[in-house]
């Protein structure tokens, strides 16, 4: 089994301690992935994140229907976390976060992704046709989708929504 990696970094306006707490929120994954994917998340809010944290979400890839379950493998707040697959469409899906501290109040946010594909040789063929494209575009859109969504969050002066009740 192949394992190939990601990695993607991002400057942010406001410091570690001012962007973290957005990427603490699992719901706000809904909003960094593309719509294609109906990406949601099943496990009921608030999650409490922390080593030992597991997630369900669900989500189609090329329509086809996914469950997938991480665990929070790693929780140092405002600098990294590490989330891992127990379960789901990868052989291997190891994601690392980090957030260091730039000049000027600013963060640079580093993902590093590992991941596999399993299924031999017929993974690599998927993985070169179609796999590591849609992971790269994944990636993509989170770029452009973080920023107006990070300003509003750090903006914002009213507490979070409760997210007891999410369905």
């Amino acid at each position: 089994m192949r394992i190939h990696t990601l990695r993607r970094e991002q400057e942010l306006d406001g410091t570690p301690d001012d962007v973290f707490p957005f990427f603490a929120d699992a719901f706000n994954l809904e909003a960094l992935t593309p719509p294609l994917l109906r990406f949601r998340v099943v496990t009921p809010g608030p999650i409490d994140m922390h080593v030992g944290t597991l997630i369900q979400y669900r989500l189609r890839l090329r329509g086809v229907p996914v469950t997938w379950k991480t665990l929070i493998q790693d929780w140092t707040p405002n600098r990294r976390f590490v989330d891992t697959q127990l379960s789901g469409p990868y052989a291997l899906w190891h994601h690392t976060h980090t957030f260091d501290p730039l000049p000027g109040e600013r963060t640079l946010m580093t993902d590093t992704v590992r991941y596999a594909i399993g299924f031999g040789p017929l993974g690599e063929v998927a993985h070169r046709a179609l796999v590591r494209r849609d992971v790269e575009a994944i990636f993509d859109y989170r770029r452009e989708a973080l920023v107006p969504l990070l300003e509003r969050e750090i903006r914002r002066p009213a507490p979070r929504p409760d997210r007891r009740t999410r369905g």
